[in-house]
């Protein structure tokens, strides 16, 4: 079976979420955006993993569905196309814990095929910090150790190494991580077979590191709120379980782990250098020139994930081997929306035609990825180009930096004055200037 999976997403029970972020309403979100798997985030935490065993039960092996699957749409009036809504046990520790005279803080996400894996990891690590505090919770647990109580409560669960090139709390980060796996895991390094490249990084800047050529790649949201789902994602080409899903990315270099569905890189908050306070954006070099001070007061620029690639990369290319999952970058639907009706992704205007839209081709994913271009066209060739040029690439790259999200334009400004008709015979409105401009 062909599947969609976003297993990285957080719960109303976790810092800076949205409240709407119920298991039903992540279901209705993911058949919106055309996703089949969905990681359940947060188990342990007392509240959500309550909420979890009432509201869940098995499906396939490994995986589960919601005991009640009649739930309200996420856009009124809208029928998605029928998906199946199916979720993995998973969780995030933000680990923080001093090593050989240095505080390293790294985040693992947890996978588990039952609910008493999960409950055999969580008395564990109750005993070790206050699991109500944040559904993400801070341990002051070595990553090794993580790992082995892992092995040893849950032998048949995986580990990943979150988001790794994030500055402040990951295994490669310039703030607080490692210069390799086995320095992390020490022993247990063969245990880890996958990692997570985080929104600010892709397989192409990935490849450029030998020491990382064995591992699954894989993408995820890590989502505050449900409308967020699906920011990167990953397909699967497998049984639909999670035992087809661990064997898969145990050897990626099969068809069972078809791609990974990415932000441009340049989107993600970390990854140019910079200092946000002073609007100072730089590329590795200039960072380098200038000692990795800011220029404008002299306080430390923070290092962002292209540069902390460089320093480890081994290669000039980056090199995929033979089998490696193919890879789709994106801009979200609703941010291509905005930029055509020159409205904020969330506005009412971009809501109602993204709804528009949804109705008329089933889900996000199936848009983006799966309808043929003449189709789109038929409603849209404002439409229909936007999709063209994600295809292939052609977009605008604007980085973020030190926190602050880039920004990826499918039109020059230009462009959409002298395309302004058709907008205006898509939205029924008349252009404005675009949002981003």
């Amino acid at each position: 079976m062909r599947y969609i999976a976003d297993l990285h997403l957080h719960s109303p029970f976790s810092r800076a979420t949205s409240k709407v972020g119920t298991l039903q309403g992540l279901a209705a979100w993911a058949r919106v955006k055309g996703i089949h798997l969905l990681g359940s985030g947060d188990f342990t935490h007392p509240g959500w993993f309550s909420q979890l065993k009432e509201q869940l039960v098995p499906a396939e092996p490994g995986f589960f569905r919601l005991k009640n699957e009649a739930i309200p749409p996420a856009l009124p009036q809208v029928t998605p196309e029928a998906l199946p809504s199916r979720f993995l046990l998973s969780a995030e520790i933000s680990s923080i814990y001093k090593r050989h005279g240095a505080v390293h803080k790294v985040h693992n996400l947890l996978y588990v095929p039952d609910f008493a894996s999960a409950e055999r990891i969580n008395r564990v690590l109750a005993g070790l910090g206050n699991l109500e505090s944040d559904g993400r919770p801070i341990l002051g647990l070595d990553s090794r150790d993580l790992l082995e109580i892992l092995l040893e409560k849950a032998p048949e669960g995986f580990l990943v190494p979150a988001h790794i090139w994030t500055p402040w709390f990951s295994l490669f980060g310039s703030r607080s991580g490692f210069n390799t796996i086995e320095e992390c895991y020490g022993d247990l390094s063969p245990h880890v077979f996958a990692l997570e490249t985080g929104l600010s990084s892709d397989p192409a800047m990935n490849r450029l590191i030998p020491a990382l050529d064995r591992f699954a790649l894989i993408s995820n949201s890590d989502c505050h709120s449900p409308g967020k789902l699906g920011r990167e994602a990953n397909i699967f080409n497998t049984g639909f379980s999670f035992f087809a899903l661990r064997q898969a990315l145990k050897n990626p270099l099969t068809d069972a782990f078809a791609a990974t569905i990415e932000f441009y890189p340049e989107e993600g908050k970390y990854h140019a250098d910079g200092h946000r306070n002073c609007q100072v954006c730089l590329e590795p070099a200039e960072t380098r020139k200038i000692g990795a001070i800011c220029p404008v007061c002299g306080k430390p620029l923070t290092v962002g994930v292209l540069h902390r690639i460089m320093e480890l990369a081994e290669r000039t290319e980056p090199y995929y081997p033979p089998g490696s999952p193919a890879v789709h970058s994106l801009i979200p639907l609703p941010e291509v929306l905005s930029e055509i009706l020159g409205a904020g992704p969330a506005s009412k205007g971009v809501m109602a035609l993204y709804a528009k839209v949804i109705a008329r081709f089933g889900s996000e994913f199936n848009l983006l990825l799966n309808t043929p271009v003449e189709e789109i066209n038929q409603m849209s060739p404002v439409l229909g180009e936007a999709i063209t040029r994600l295809r292939t690439g052609r977009v605008i790259r604007i980085p973020g930096y030190d926190g602050e999200f880039g920004m990826i334009q499918v039109f020059a400004e230009n462009e959409r004055r002298e395309l302004a008709n058709q907008i205006r015979l898509f939205t029924g409105k008349k252009a404005q200037q675009s949002a981003n401009s």
